[in-house]
């Protein structure tokens, strides 16, 4: 850390954020991409580490805390949205971010990632896809496509995959964005977008498994014309129409979300929704402002005593 402009305030550097612990992902994952990403991206965020906070559930991405010098928890499978909304409400000094995988997220966490998003509380979650369960050596996952064979599915998976943006974007997602592991520039600035959001901001990041799902997205990573960069203003060629993040009406989102690799051999990346709501913290705050004032700090032993009571035996 260095002090920066002599104010006596320490600037973060990318190595202030390492932690000691070995870094154990599999040689050649799309992680080990995404985590330098985010440590060499944070201090610009001018936030001091006691303040940034990252909470995962269970999965190859859930590891996250472990290697960023920051608080954090690695919690319960496909809780961290709701552990994350209970720190962020209680806590709005804090910059809270969810580290999560397509399993962990879409599918035992399905009910706590759509509520988050609904809501709109103010935390930040990266959703790594691989298109797989890569922990637990290569089960398919809510995202896998149709007919995918894996030790779980050995006829061909049966199920129709979840698309990440498009389940955002359903939920109501005030944020809604996608990158890639490789394009570290872009990555960046998808990051940088995500956490100057007010609200929930949703993060796809497509990540390449290399020992359970290799190349999975190698359609988009090898193929720079199959890579849609949306930019606001500027036409959608798919569509037609100049792209426009900030339309308060999700159906344009919701369209842009549906051109997929299977649809038109390319894949959008950039943000697809940026729209002001308002956020769960504050409205929670302002409520707890008003009972206040109208009624003083409260007495909890006549809240419990109040209302309806019985007498048993």
């Amino acid at each position: 850390m260095t002090e920066a402009n002599g104010n006596g305030k320490l600037e973060l550097t990318a190595k202030d954020l390492k932690t000691d612990q070995e870094v154990r992902w599999c040689p050649g994952c799309g992680d080990y991409a995404i985590l330098a990403a985010m440590q060499s991206f944070m201090p610009e965020l001018g936030i001091e580490r006691e303040r940034l906070v990252f909470v995962s559930g269970i999965g190859c991405a859930a590891r996250f805390p472990y290697y960023m010098q920051t608080y954090g928890m690695h919690s319960i499978h496909g809780r961290a949205p709701a552990i994350a909304t209970g720190l962020a409400a209680s806590r709005p000094d804090l910059s809270v971010w969810v580290v999560t995988g397509d399993g962990d997220a879409l599918s035992i966490g399905g009910n706590h990632l759509i509520h988050a998003l609904r809501r709109n509380v103010n935390l930040k979650i990266l959703l790594f896809n691989n298109q797989i369960y890569g922990l637990t050596k290569g089960q398919y996952s809510p995202t896998s496509e149709l007919g995918k064979v894996t030790k779980s599915t050995p006829m061909g998976s049966l199920d129709y995959p979840f698309n990440p943006i498009s389940v955002a974007i359903g939920a109501e997602a005030s944020f809604v964005a996608r990158a890639i592991d490789t394009d570290r520039k872009h990555l960046t600035e998808v990051l940088r977008r995500a956490a100057a959001h007010k609200g929930t901001a949703f993060v796809e990041i497509y990540q390449n498994c290399n020992i359970f799902n290799d190349g999975a997205f190698d359609f988009v990573r090898d193929e720079d014309e199959n890579r849609i960069y949306l930019t606001q203003g500027e036409t959608v060629p798919e569509l037609g129409v100049p792209h426009d993040e900030h339309a308060v009406d999700p159906s344009y989102a919701f369209l842009l979300s549906r051109i997929t690799h299977a649809t038109h051999g390319k894949a959008p990346l950039g943000v697809f929704r940026d729209v002001e709501r308002p956020v769960y913290d504050e409205l929670m705050a302002g409520q707890i402002a008003t009972a206040k004032e109208k009624r003083g700090e409260g007495d909890l032993r006549e809240l419990l005593h109040a209302g309806d009571t019985w007498t048993i035996g």
